[in-house]
């Protein structure tokens, strides 16, 4: 069952403008009625269509060790399991709208919750930069939907040179991880963008932790960790904010807990 969440209601405006500010005996009134369309409504739907890949699982076996000498190339390689890189996720439902990649399913690699690099193979190279840094990867799906179980993920953190500072991140503690939207969309594709996220050490419900998502100005409170898909958007620049929030609406203390990205819709 989808469950659909709206923003607040969007409602037509009707100006009634006079030509004449009395009407005189035997004198035709006339009106001239402007219709003024409000912006139209942004909602966020809930949807469970995709494959679950409940025992798919990623491990990262290189770098072996957390503590890098100095800047540079770093080789990475992941054992995935029990899931496909490169494979076209099979879509139903509502994954049928979303963005999807032609290369199939691939490695979403978050570094320092920046936006992330999609990898189709297990081994890659990336650059690191010195100083202290956090890595989360995660399976995704080929229209960008993260795999969500106790498997799916790595979080690491790294040493590169010089440790430097640690941006109030403890991968031990409630972490979020922003995915989705990402980038540029356009023609159809803006119709429906995917939004997601990963946790690590906490659940979300309607008594306890909470994502608040802001989207153009529009909250919308999240109490499961779920895809979304966001609906009604206008084109042009796209602003959405996530928030990591207790069960008092207090944000929970994190590095990454609070983040504001911004995608542009076009043509």
């Amino acid at each position: 069952m989808n469950v659909k969440i709206l923003g607040t209601a969007a409602a037509a405006l009707l100006i009634a403008v006079s030509c004449q500010p009395k009407k005189a005996e035997n004198e035709e009134l006339v009106v001239m009625e402007t219709e003024v369309a409000a912006p139209a409504e942004i909602s966020i739907e809930k949807f469970s269509d995709s494959p679950a890949y409940l025992s798919s699982s990623l491990t990262l076996k290189k770098p072996t060790s957390t503590t890098i000498a100095k800047a540079g190339e770093v080789d990475f390689s992941f054992d995935v399991k029990d899931y496909n890189l490169g494979e076209v996720t099979e879509r139903t439902g509502m994954a049928e709208n979303l963005a999807n990649s032609d290369k199939g399913q691939h490695i979403h690699f978050i570094l320092d919750n920046e936006p992330y690099s999609a990898h189709y193979e297990p081994e890659f190279k990336r650059e690191m930069p010195e100083g202290t840094h956090y890595l989360v990867a995660f399976l995704s799906r080929s229209y960008h939907e993260s795999v969500k179980n106790d498997q799916s993920f790595i979080a690491k953190k790294f040493v590169v040179g010089a440790a430097s500072d640690d941006k109030n991140v403890d991968l031990d503690k409630p972490t979020m991880i922003y995915s989705r939207p990402k980038g540029e969309y356009s023609g159809a594709d803006t119709e429906n963008l995917l939004l997601d996220f990963f946790l690590l050490n906490t659940t979300l419900s309607e008594d306890g932790n909470k994502v608040r998502a802001t989207i153009n100005g529009q909250e919308f409170m999240i109490t499961e960790w779920a895809p979304y898909v966001i609906k009604g958007l206008p084109k042009g620049e796209v602003t959405v904010k996530l928030e990591l929030l207790d069960s008092n609406g207090t944000l929970i203390p994190g590095g990454f807990n609070d983040v504001t990205r911004t995608v542009t819709l076009k043509d």
